[in-house]
């Protein structure tokens, strides 16, 4: 196959994503899974993992990379099919998925935290990016307060996800964060 894209053939693209998916189900249940057996469950060579990923930190790093980037990108794709506010509602609930798989790679992260490789501020400003259209959006068609940044809303869902004791509190914890984002309180909460 010879069809290049991101300067990758077909194949070689399709190997990397499998590495991908093998290593983020891995870590999520061993925090120093073997390489040779996520390249063997990837159905590859060993040597094919390290010619995408050449350390096991660069495999990390692409996990959460990949993670990131799509949580990033479904906050445009929701705002084509909903109101804004549901929307972002409906982006939350992704950000929870991404908060589960970032505390699976979390002692893999730790590692890379401290020499600088991926940085809190920079994952930040890239969920906040995010947010921000679908903020704009809502504030523009009067369902969410013209007044809050990406910013604070990421650090709102971090501290959420930080704190909450089970999923059922982190439901009950974003339904009270959206009713401080919406300038009405939803219609199901009229009374």
């Amino acid at each position: 196959m010879t069809d290049l894209t991101n300067g990758l053939r077909v194949d070689a693209q399709r190997n990397r994503q499998r590495l991908l998916e093998v290593a983020r189900r891995a870590f999520a249940t061993d925090s120093k899974p073997s390489l040779e057996s996520i390249a063997r469950d990837a159905g590859v060579g060993i040597g094919t993992l390290y010619r995408n990923f050449p350390t096991r930190d660069a495999l990390v790093e692409a996990i959460y990379r990949t993670e990131l980037d799509h949580l990033s990108g479904q906050a445009a794709e929701l705002l084509a099919l909903h109101a804004p506010d549901v929307a972002l509602r409906a982006w939350m609930d992704r950000f929870a998925d991404y908060a589960v798989a970032k505390r699976e790679l979390a002692d893999a992260l730790r590692s890379m935290t401290a020499p600088g490789a991926i940085t809190h501020t920079t994952s930040r400003d890239q969920l906040a990016g995010a947010v921000r259209p679908l903020l704009a959006a809502g504030a523009e068609s009067g369902v969410l307060r013209a007044d809050v940044d990406g910013l604070d809303v990421v650090a709102s869902l971090v501290g959420i996800f930080l704190v909450a004791a089970d999923p059922a509190q982190a439901t009950r914890m974003l339904d009270l964060l959206m009713d401080g984002l919406r300038t009405v309180p939803a219609a199901s909460d009229a009374r």
